[in-house]
C-alpha cells in the first residue's frame, strides 16, 4: 500500500521501525516513503528519545498571531454569543454583517474557541485527511445505529468494508451483547472471508471501560482470527465515516418511507438496496456490489496458534499479566493471561503484538510498560510485523 493512503502516524511506525533495522540505507527510506532526510532524521531522534509517544504529530499552532482580531471586535463576537447561545459561527457571522462587521466564519469560530463558548458536543476536529483502504477486505468498520430515531433503546449493527462501502451485516439485536454480536460476525466471516482489519468505537462488546487496556473477550476472540483491531478516537466520529453515513443514510429512508412493522425485514431489504441498487457518488456512482469481492482469509472456528516473525521473542503471559523479558518484569494486561505475544526490539524499546495488533511498547530506559492503542488507532493505522 503507498504510505499516502496511510494515517501519517503509521508512516512514522513504519518508518523508525526500519531505520532502527537498518533494513535499507537512510537516503533510500527516505525515499519510499516520501520526506526529506531532516524529517527522517528528526522522526528517528524524537523515537530513541521518547518511543512511540515521541512521533505524534506536534501541534502547528503559532506562538503568537499578529494579525489577530483587534479586542473589540472579539467582545462583539462574545456579545452576541452571549445573546444567542445556541447560535453558531455562521448565523453569528450574517448578524454581524448587518452591522457591518465583516469577519470570517472561521474567524468568529476561533473566537469563541478562544473564549471557551463552544459546548463539548458541539466541538469537532474537522478530518485533515481522507483516507480509503485499496482493496476490499482491508477495514471493515464496526458499530451500532445510535438510538436516536429509531424504535428501540439499541439500532441495528452495522459492519460496512472501507474499500467498497459493501454492508457485510445490518441486524437488529435490540442489545449490545456479546454473543449475538460474535453470532453475526461469525455469519459474515463465513460468507464474505476474514478481513485483514477491523475498526470501532470504544463502545460494548468490543472494548470493556474496566479494564485499563479495554481488553474484551469479543477483542481476543477477534484477534485470534488475525484480525488487526483499530479503535476510532473518543468524541471523533469523522474516523468511522463510512458507517456513520451509512447510518445517517439509513435513518433518513427511515423517516421518509415510513416505519415498518417487520424491521428486520425492512433492514434486510434496504442493505440488498444499498449494495445493489444504490449508486455511491464516492464510488463514481457505481454500488458497493461492484466493487466488492469475498476475502480469501477463509473463516476458522478453532484458529491455530498465531506465528510470529522469526525474529520476535514470543513469551506466554503469565496469570497475573506479566511476562519476564531482557532481565525484567513487564505488565501486559490481565486479559491476556496464558496468551502468548511476540515482541520486536529496537534499540531502548521493544514493541509487543497480540497476534496482528500491536498493543504495547516497553522502555527499557525508564522501565516502563506504555499502552499505544490510546493514541496510535485511532487513525486507523496498518501496522505489519
Amino acid at each position: 500500500m503507498p504510505w499516502k493512503t496511510m494515517d501519517v502516524r503509521e508512516q512514522r511506525v513504519r518508518f523508525v521501525v526500519a531505520a532502527a533495522r537498518e533494513e535499507k540505507p537512510f537516503c533510500q527510506l527516505c525515499q519510499e516513503f516520501g520526506i526529506s532526510r531532516p524529517t527522517g532524521y528528526a522522526w528517528l531522534g524524537r523515537y530513541q528519545q521518547s518511543g512511540i509517544e515521541g512521533i505524534r504529530e506536534h501541534s502547528r499552532r503559532p506562538q503568537s498571531i499578529p494579525r489577530q482580531t483587534a479586542g473589540e471586535l472579539e467582545r462583539l463576537v462574545v456579545q452576541y454569543r452571549l445573546r444567542y447561545p445556541d447560535w453558531g459561527a455562521r448565523k453569528l457571522q450574517v448578524l454581524l454583517s448587518r452591522t457591518g462587521v465583516d469577519l470570517t466564519r472561521s474567524t468568529i469560530h476561533r473566537i469563541l474557541l478562544r473564549y471557551d463558548l463552544v459546548r463539548d458536543e458541539d466541538r469537532r476536529t474537522e478530518a485533515t485527511q481522507r483516507f480509503e483502504r485499496e482493496r476490499p477486505n482491508q477495514l471493515w468498520q464496526m458499530d451500532f445505529k445510535g438510538p436516536k430515531g429509531w424504535p428501540g433503546s439499541v439500532g441495528p449493527l452495522s459492519v460496512i468494508d472501507d474499500h467498497s462501502r459493501y454492508v457485510m451485516v445490518l441486524q437488529c439485536l435490540g442489545s449490545t451483547l456479546r454473543a449475538p454480536v460474535q453470532e453475526q460476525l461469525e455469519q459474515a466471516f463465513r460468507d464474505g472471508g476474514v478481513p485483514e482489519a477491523m475498526l470501532m468505537d470504544h463502545g460494548v462488546p468490543w472494548w470493556s471501560a474496566r479494564s485499563p487496556s479495554g481488553f474484551t473477550h469479543l477483542r481476543v476472540w477477534l484477534m485470534k482470527q488475525g484480525i488487526a483491531l483499530y479503535w476510532s478516537g473518543i468524541r471523533h466520529p469523522q474516523t468511522q465515516g463510512k458507517v456513520e453515513r451509512f447510518h445517517g443514510e439509513l435513518q433518513r429512508a427511515l423517516d421518509r418511507r415510513g416505519r415498518p412493522h417487520d424491521l428486520q425485514a425492512w433492514l434486510e431489504k434496504f442493505r440488498w438496496e444499498h449494495n445493489h441498487l444504490r449508486p455511491h457518488e464516492a464510488l463514481s456512482m457505481r454500488t458497493p456490489a461492484q466493487l466488492w469481492q469475498p476475502s480469501p482469509r477463509r473463516f476458522d472456528p478453532q484458529p491455530p496458534a498465531w506465528e510470529y516473525p522469526r525474529e520476535a521473542k514470543v513469551l506466554k503471559v503469565d496469570c497475573q499479566g506479566k511476562v519476564d523479558a531482557w532481565g525484567q518484569r513487564w505488565l501486559i494486561g490481565q486479559a491476556l493471561s496464558g496468551e502468548c505475544i511476540g515482541l520486536q526490539r529496537f534499540g531502548d524499546r521493544a514493541h509487543v503484538y497480540y497476534c496482528a495488533t500491536l498493543i504495547r511498547e516497553l522502555d527499557f530506559v525508564n522501565q516502563r510498560s506504555l499502552l499505544v492503542n490510546r493514541w496510535l488507532t485511532d487513525e486507523v493505522p496498518s501496522p505489519k510485523l
